[in-house]
């Protein structure tokens, strides 16, 4: 099984980045899991949309989508600011997962048409950190962060049913056993998936 392990946050020290480790050690728990490790911070990579791509971004592009061809499981780990995921994972899904790679669109009738994912044999993993607490996400926002990945970007890409969203809770203020207890359950999604993957090699 192939992991490719992204994450989009700038704090090495951060939580996010013990979650990043977390998967990545996953890949030495058997021999026939291998992890890239892919932090977009370290690539320098550019989110920004601009009239004139570098050339440098251009080269990095082709090789992110390489990397997705290569993997049979994409782990995303990102916090979320302002209801969406940081810049960088953003910037990612703009500039990476474009139509002709990740999807395209059958024509129905002349004005409109519905995506098709080309990605639909990669499964997608998304762990989440949130500030808040669950409740009023899923009461007050109707959880509008995992709907719109899942809805608007992961559905278009990888389909319905290759993709989970796993969120953690008010992340900054929870105790370091709590933090061990979020780790622990980032395992078992792992071993999990890995099961899953094994069995449709």
């Amino acid at each position: 099984m192939k992991i490719l392990n992204i994450i989009g946050h700038p704090n090495k020290n951060s939580f996010n980045h013990a979650i990043h480790n977390t998967v990545f050690d996953f890949g030495r728990t058997a021999k026939d899991i291998s992890v890239i490790n892919l932090d977009l911070y370290e690539e320098d990579f550019d989110p920004i949309m601009r009239q004139e791509e570098t050339e440098k971004n251009k080269q990095l592009v082709l090789e992110y989508q390489d990397l997705i061809d290569e993997a049979d499981v994409i782990v995303i780990t990102s916090p979320v600011w302002w209801f969406r995921l940081t810049p960088m994972i953003e910037g990612f899904f703009d500039k990476v997962l474009t139509p002709g790679f990740a999807y395209k669109f059958r024509p129905i009738t002349k004005e409109y048409g519905i995506p098709i994912p080309l990605l639909k044999n990669k499964k997608v993993i998304t762990f989440l950190t949130h500030g808040a607490p669950a409740l009023p996400v899923y009461t007050i926002y109707l959880n509008s962060v995992k709907l719109r990945l899942v809805m608007g970007v992961y559905s278009f890409c990888f389909g319905w049913f290759k993709q989970k969203v796993v969120q953690f809770w008010s992340v900054p203020f929870v105790s370091q056993n709590e933090r061990m207890v979020y780790l622990e359950k980032i395992k078992t999604v792992m071993r999990q998936t890995y099961s899953k993957v094994k069995r449709n090699l």
